[in-house]
């Protein structure tokens, strides 16, 4: 039980926060942030974010700014989900580098 009342929380802030994404790399022509992966802790205190960015090399700059502005996000996201969750979990963010590790290993095998 508790683990599906988790991947529900988990898929909802992946959603809410990709929108949120969404909304603010529209001005940033050529910038692509997708949320590859949301885990929240059992306690929902804690949520890991996994970004997917395009182009990658702008991946840590990027990664930079969004933890600059993780209280505003944090907030908005509350705004938006306050009706479901009672407590918003404190947000940290991981660069998903995955696709570039599948590019590389694709380059690798044509060779």
């Amino acid at each position: 039980m508790e683990g599906t009342r988790l991947n529900k929380i988990e898929r909802l802030l992946q959603k809410e926060l990709s929108e949120l994404f969404r909304r603010q790399t529209v001005m940033m022509r050529g910038i692509l942030v997708t949320v590859s992966r949301v885990r929240v802790s059992p306690d929902l205190s804690v949520a890991k974010i996994y970004l997917s960015i395009f182009p990658s090399e702008k991946g840590g700059e990027l990664i930079e700014s969004i933890e600059k502005n993780k209280k505003t996000l944090r907030y908005d996201l509350g705004q938006i989900v306050r009706m479901q969750l009672r407590r918003i979990p404190e947000l940290v963010f991981y660069l998903d580098d995955s696709l570039d590790y599948v590019e590389n290993i694709d380059k690798l095998l044509k060779k």
